[in-house]
């Protein structure tokens, strides 16, 4: 018999990821506002200048996942230092729109089929998440949401992992001791933090291209 009772997931590039690349939500974003085809070379340039940034201690300090506003604010203004500003008036805020739109999300391949055998064996299922945007409406129409039993988003807390409250607040909701659950991730920094309140930590690396997530071997440990 298992020794946990309830595992709980990050979601970004854990159980689902946008789906296809920057550069394809760039031009996605441009064709939106009408504007001509934009030059392939310079959109590359300008997603790996987000790419970059966007990891950096200084963007992260700047507390994007801590309100809707402040998601908005700093992915917007991160775009524009990047120069999508250049590429076309406007696709900054045209960029944002797609990366929070439900339908610009995907789920890996394995991800609801390790949901739905977690479910069947009786176990409790939950997601903590660092998101300044609402998760749950990609959640629902990727399927996924049928099988999970609490969301935790940071933006609704003011506080980010690894902070104990999240990890904790995902534990009252599902009535189970911290004891008995996993967490799985694919940051060291953040996930790694449910340490903290007694839970076991099962990190994964970064995802392929295409293919599942690896989220098979959750299922050999519960």
């Amino acid at each position: 018999m298992s020794e946990f009772e309830a595992v709980l997931f990050d979601a970004g590039d854990t159980l689902i990821r946008l789906a296809g690349s920057g550069e394809t939500l760039l031009h996605r974003a441009a064709a939106n506002l009408g504007v001509d085809p934009l030059d392939p070379g310079e959109v590359a340039d300008v997603w790996k200048r987000v790419l970059d940034r966007s990891s950096t201690a200084e963007e992260m300090a700047k507390g994007r996942d801590l309100s809707t506003d402040l998601h908005h604010d700093v992915w917007t203004a991160l775009y524009t230092t990047a120069g999508c500003e250049q590429l076309a008036p406007g696709l900054s805020e045209e960029l944002y729109a797609l990366t929070v739109a439900a339908d610009s999300w995907e789920a890996f391949p394995d991800t609801v089929p390790t949901l739905r055998t977690l479910r069947d064996r009786g176990v409790r299922i939950g997601i903590v998440s660092d998101t300044g945007f609402d998760l749950r409406p990609a959640l629902e129409q990727l399927g996924i949401m049928a099988y999970v039993d609490a969301v935790v988003m940071s933006f609704q807390h003011g506080m980010c992992k690894p902070a104990v409250p999240v990890f904790l607040a995902a534990c009252d909701q599902l009535d189970i001791d911290p004891n008995r659950t996993l967490f799985v991730g694919d940051n060291p920094l953040t996930d790694s933090g449910a340490i903290a309140v007694g839970m076991h930590v099962f990190l994964l690396p970064r995802p392929a291209a295409t293919g599942p997530r690896g989220l098979g071997h959750v299922l050999s440990l519960v």
